[in-house]
């Protein structure tokens, strides 16, 4: 099907203080795009090619709307990242002050941890397992 999609281009997030957020994703390896950003919005991007943009019109409010409200609207909820080490993504927020906020947790395929981000935006992070044919099939 051509209209189908086959890949993601970015995840957009609100924020709102610009230089915090700019500094906490830097600190998971995004730079910032300047081909593509302005006084609105960031357009960030790791070494391998995973892009975010920042939006910079966010209102602060306690807590997260779309995962600590009693009543879950319908919405979109978390980005979720594929990285190389579980291991390596605890320790890299037992350094920076990050807590983890769920997990890791074992779910079949993959290792998951939740964090959220200096505005309570929520971001999964994946260690994705070997799969071969007989894991697939169940056997």
């Amino acid at each position: 099907m051509l209209h189908a999609p086959i890949a993601y281009d970015h995840v957009g997030l609100r924020v709102t203080d610009r230089e915090r957020a700019l500094a906490f994703y830097a600190r998971l390896g995004f730079e910032i795009d300047p081909l593509y950003s302005n006084e609105r919005v960031a357009e960030i991007a790791t070494a391998s090619g995973v892009r975010m943009n920042l939006i910079f019109n966010g209102i602060a409010r306690q807590g997260n709307i779309l995962m600590d409200e009693p009543v879950k609207w319908a919405a979109y909820t978390h980005a979720a990242f594929v990285i190389a080490s579980m291991r390596g993504m605890l320790d890299w927020a037992e350094r920076n002050g990050v807590q983890i906020t769920e997990g890791a947790v074992d779910w079949g395929r993959r290792v998951t941890c939740f964090i959220r981000d200096p505005d309570g935006n929520v971001l999964e992070f994946n260690e994705l397992k070997l799969q071969t044919k007989e894991t697939c099939d169940g056997a």
